[in-house]
């Protein structure tokens, strides 16, 4: 997705060297570049903090066109299923570098760095008068869009903050989960909640920094949050492909059968549902459902093929179908008690269920046309990208599906999950 924020500020900074940025961030694509937040006053004084194509954190200042300070971890951020809690907390009037920036993950202080230079009283260009900040794009060369899912954005102005500020650890399961930030901002700092769907940019700082909201499309607000976390494609296992809407549409490469699968298994002794969007495709078929992850589809997968078809383990299993076309939604229904897969066409039921083994490992999955043609095709498992004229939750009422979910079946979530995996 290329929605990004972007604000040009228009008053003095409490401090230009102190100062804290925190958010929540769910990747969804990984080996590019992908910008968190950068300041530009000129080309040569910047700042960014971003994703390193080596999917590495990595926080730089630049003035006068030379690196001033640039920190990279040597911790890579490569997992597609997982919100993270980063915290850059900035002082630089510090003589060490160690107290002069400061990053946590989860609430961990990182002290292990490929890179860290550093010099005492560096500037930033950040939330600085007359500057424009932008979020999920790198401001000087106006790339690095799509960044992913965020959460609960601050920017607090003339402070060094630690983690335990905007997040803390859960008594009962030691999971680092979000937590309100009750202190206060300084001149330009703001609160970013993404609550409002019409204005996703509205700080609640008390601040009014409000930034504005650039190519927001359908699904730029999304119920996938630090505190309850849907599947996605995962985009690091997939065959190829491109990936755009937060991991949720995909665009095979014209490679036979390509496939993109869920971001979590289907475990546990209950019913997962998931609802797969036609978008368009230039070949013979597309192909949606449900396949082991420790084998080939072809080796023990079933597939509801667009042709009316469904396949079990590479063979034709059932024919003379309901077939499908762009834009109708099927939903597969994956009961785990039995190993068993059943498909719906526009939320009716279509064919007979399907057994699979390895229960443990079984996935939702996408795949391409065969003959090494493309498909596009979007994946709900209860944040929909796609609009929904009549959304129907699951029986946890949770989730938001175009059609009614199965009796017993249950939305692709952390807390279903952990109620029925």
């Amino acid at each position: 997705m290329s929605t990004y924020l972007s604000r040009t500020f228009s008053g003095a900074n409490t401090s230009r060297k102190i100062f804290t940025v925190s958010f929540w961030l769910k990747r969804t694509v990984f080996g590019s570049m992908k910008a968190v937040i950068s300041a530009e006053t000129t080309s040569n004084f910047y700042d960014q903090i971003i994703f390193a194509s080596s999917d590495q954190f990595d926080v730089n200042n630049v003035a006068s066109g030379s690196d001033v300070i640039s920190f990279k971890t040597n911790m890579k951020f490569r997992d597609p299923s997982a919100w993270y809690h980063i915290v850059t907390a900035i002082d630089t009037t510090q003589a060490s570098s160690s107290n002069g920036v400061k990053i946590y993950v989860n609430g961990i202080l990182q002290t292990s760095f490929a890179s860290s230079t550093y010099a005492q009283d560096a500037t930033f260009e950040i939330g600085r008068d007359g500057s424009t900040t932008s979020i999920g794009r790198r401001q000087r060369d106006q790339d690095g869009l799509g960044v992913g899912y965020l959460a609960e954005f601050y920017y607090i102005d003339g402070q060094q903050k630690a983690a335990t500020d905007f997040g803390q650890t859960d008594s009962t399961t030691g999971i680092w989960k979000p937590k309100t930030y009750s202190g206060t901002y300084g001149n330009n700092g703001f609160r970013l909640e993404f609550k409002n769907s019409g204005a996703l940019g509205t700080d609640t700082s008390g601040n009014a920094e409000t930034f504005t909201v650039n190519n927001a499309g359908t699904g730029a607000q999304v119920t996938d949050t630090p505190s309850n976390v849907f599947s996605v494609l995962n985009t690091i296992t997939a065959d190829g492909g491109t990936w755009s809407l937060g991991a949720l549409r995909y665009l095979t490469n014209g490679t036979d059968l390509v496939c993109g699968i869920s971001s979590f298994a289907l475990t546990g002794s209950s019913k997962w549902y998931c609802e797969m969007k036609a978008i368009t495709k230039t070949g013979n078929y597309f192909n949606f459902g449900v396949a082991s992850s420790s084998k080939s589809m072809n080796d023990n997968g079933i597939i509801y093929r667009s042709d009316g078809k469904i396949y079990k383990d590479g063979n034709e299993n059932q024919s003379s179908l309901a077939t499908f076309t762009d834009n109708d939604i099927i939903g597969i229904i994956y009961d785990c008690n039995n190993n068993q897969c059943s498909f719906q066409k526009n939320g009716s039921a279509v064919g007979s269920a399907v057994t699979i083994g390895d229960a443990t490992k079984d996935i939702f999955f996408v795949t391409g046309g065969n003959g090494g043609t493309n498909a596009t095709a979007e994946v709900n498992f209860g944040n929909p990208v796609f609009s929904i004229s009549s959304s129907n939750a699951d029986g946890a009422g949770l989730g938001s599906f175009e059609y009614a979910v199965p009796s017993g079946a249950y939305s692709l979530c952390t807390n279903n999950i952990n109620t029925y995996g």
